[in-house]
């Protein structure tokens, strides 16, 4: 083995630690990374944990006292998170920003749907047993994710005269999409709750890197001659956008 590759290697130590902050005790998830200089912490939104980064040569010792002198940010931090919407029987989640009420169908057949009542109020159905609700209601959204995402790219890469080589849907937490300088276009799933014109502007944005790989002026000027509703979208992800995270999990 290279005596570089020796150098991340450790021998067992914790996945994670727990800090106390007041009466309160959470648990951080332990990550090493290679090109890290130093112990960074950070919220995941979905999986709704701190998570603490290591450097190489980093201790599990200082570590833990980094984390135990940021006790307070993480309570904070986590305190903050919008409050928890599990895919359940009576929920109401959005779908392409127009609120859906999950309402199990267990005698009927298919797996999910939406409908409407005479009230006018929008539901999701989700047939059979209960105990598969949830994974049932994640694949469904997964693949009206990624039916719209692959409309909406596709029709920019045409205006632009690119080539997408594919498309992956993820649940990124730190960011909503990306791209690769072949082609590739990742994006987060949970965009099919935002209003459309959102997931719209997204699939503009990363199309528009297969021009221009970087965020200068002449990248946003691409984003901006195909997507009208750039500006608005952008505000929208920056008042709401964090909101996102919050359905599909449990506290």
């Amino acid at each position: 083995m290279a005596v570089r590759a020796l150098l991340y290697r450790r021998p067992y130590e914790p996945s994670t630690i727990a800090v106390k902050h007041g009466s309160q005790v959470f648990a951080v998830r332990l990550r090493r990374h290679r090109r890290a200089r130093r112990y960074t912490l950070r919220i995941h939104p979905s999986d709704r944990e701190a998570i603490l980064t290591m450097p190489p040569r980093g201790t599990v010792a200082d570590a833990r006292a980094f984390a135990q002198r940021h006790g307070g940010w993480i309570a904070a931090r986590l305190g903050r998170l919008p409050k928890a919407a599990p895919f359940q029987a009576g929920v109401t989640v959005p779908l392409r920003g127009v609120p859906h009420r999950i309402v199990h169908r267990a005698g009927e057949r298919g797996t999910v749907w939406t409908d409407m009542r005479d009230s006018g109020e929008r539901i999701l159905c989700v047939a059979g047993g209960i105990e598969h609700m949830d994974r049932r209601v994640h694949d469904f959204l997964k693949r009206e994710a990624r039916h719209d995402l692959q409309k909406a790219s596709q029709a920019y890469a045409t205006q632009l005269g690119v080539r997408i080589k594919r498309i992956s849907i993820r649940d990124q937490s730190s960011r909503w999409g990306s791209c690769t300088s072949d082609g590739a276009l990742s994006f987060s799933w949970r965009l099919v709750l935002a209003p459309s014109y959102v997931l719209d502007y997204l699939a503009a944005h990363e199309v528009a890197h297969l021009v221009e790989m970087n965020h200068s002026p002449r990248f946003w000027r691409v984003v901006g001659r195909i997507c009208r509703q750039t500006e608005r979208a952008k505000l929208w992800l920056d008042n709401c956008g964090n909101d996102l995270h919050r359905y599909g999990v449990e506290d």
